[in-house]
């Protein structure tokens, strides 16, 4: 009876547990006895022997398959190619194989209509990337579609694979898709709609390093998402207090890589990278003068690289206004003296100048704040202000 998709029979399991572990003998011995079951594929996800060889990076037995004259670009229940897998789990021996094999670069899958190219970012294996840019230049899908159309190719949400970089906090990502021609400033949004940033996605996972990257490159501070939100303001809302220094419209802009100027596209490796190890350490000085005398510090770069959120980020004290939910709350609640009034006097704070800053830096006396947990009450935070005047007697 039908077997096509079966994997009931122990020679199948045996079959499938083979190419999994790596098993090169058991898995020539049983295709020997049944060549038929070359094009078997799992019962659920319909994954083929190609498959899971890729996924598990099991190079000589997928080279073994495509040997036997295997479709590089079969596709499982999701419809994810074997290249899509390899690329997924950072197999850069199998990625590399299924190109030469011809394995199409230019496939979606079903799930959220991602390609090759949004696997390797999401997942920060720089160097599957690195290997599919390559291919990108010398397949069919260059002339065809276009290398620089292909780099910034979108899913079915709108993002592009810097998007994906960002979000997932890959620093040496996003360095690699910006240096092959992505859009810094690419948006979400579709038919001129507004949508997230880059920028946007890496200041709300808090990554100094992605945020660093975005704006060396020339991204736009200013650029507003679908919520009418600049970087800098997402950045506060999650509590990100070092990533919102950095993004503030107000500091200093950051020296920006001339990647347009004809000249550094001539420019060999090594003279490119003693530019941009220069361009980032003075970006590096900048952003010490912005976070001089604030509770914020630059963390290592092995800290940043790890995913983790700075602790100081997470306790940030720059709350945003339950009025207007977009700028540092500036409202300041005063008593008005009288003792037979209940009138409560709100003065609202002049912007403060970097002497204001200084001077409240060498001041010993402290200054209250307000917690994060007057955001969450909304309108209704006012009715915790414990400044309220007392009724005279």
């Amino acid at each position: 009876m039908g077997q096509g998709l079966s994997c009931s029979t122990s020679e199948e399991q045996g079959l499938f547990s083979g190419v999994k572990l790596g098993d090169l003998e058991t898995v020539e011995a049983v295709l020997e006895r049944d060549s038929a079951l070359l094009h078997h594929s799992t019962v659920y996800d319909r994954n083929s022997l190609l498959h899971i060889a890729a996924a598990n990076g099991q190079i000589e037995i997928l080279s073994l398959l495509l040997n036997r004259s295997v479709k590089p670009d079969m596709l499982n229940r999701h419809k994810q190619t074997p290249l899509m897998l390899a690329a997924m789990h950072g197999k850069i021996s199998c990625v590399k194989k299924l190109i030469e094999s011809g394995a199409n670069i230019l496939m979606f899958d079903s799930l959220n209509g991602r390609t090759c190219l949004h696997y390797a970012p999401y997942y920060g294996h720089s160097d599957c990337l690195q290997a599919i840019l390559s291919a990108a230049r010398t397949s069919q899908v260059s002339a065809s579609w276009g290398y620089s159309r292909f780099v910034n190719i979108r899913d079915s949400k709108g993002a592009t694979p810097l998007h994906l970089a960002a979000r997932q906090r890959r620093p040496q990502c996003v360095h690699i898709l910006l240096d092959n021609g992505a859009l810094v400033c690419a948006s979400t949004g579709g038919y001129g709609f507004p949508g997230s940033t880059p920028l946007h996605l890496a200041a709300r996972c808090g990554s100094l390093d992605c945020i660093r990257e975005l704006l060396a490159w020339g991204a736009d501070r200013l650029q507003r998402d679908a919520s009418g939100r600049i970087p800098y303001t997402v950045a506060l809302r999650h509590h990100h207090g070092a990533c919102a220094a950095l993004l503030n419209p107000s500091s200093a802009e950051p020296l920006v890589w001339p990647s347009p100027l004809k000249f550094i596209s001539e420019l060999n490796q090594d003279a490119k990278s003693l530019l941009e190890q220069a361009l980032m350490a003075a970006n590096r000085e900048r952003e010490k003068v912005i976070l001089k005398g604030t509770v914020y510090s630059l963390p290592s770069p092995s800290a940043s690289d790890s995913g983790i959120d700075d602790d100081v980020s997470e306790a940030s004290d720059m709350d945003l206004c339950c009025i207007c939910f977009d700028q540092i709350c500036t409202i300041e609640v005063q008593e008005c003296g009288h003792r037979m009034s209940n009138i409560v006097k709100l003065v609202v704070a002049k912007v403060r100048t970097e002497n204001d800053i200084d001077r409240d830096v060498n001041s010993s006396k402290p200054r209250k704040s307000w917690r994060s947990r007057h955001l969450s009450e909304g309108s209704s935070s006012f009715k915790g202000l414990s400044a309220v005047a007392r009724l005279g007697k």
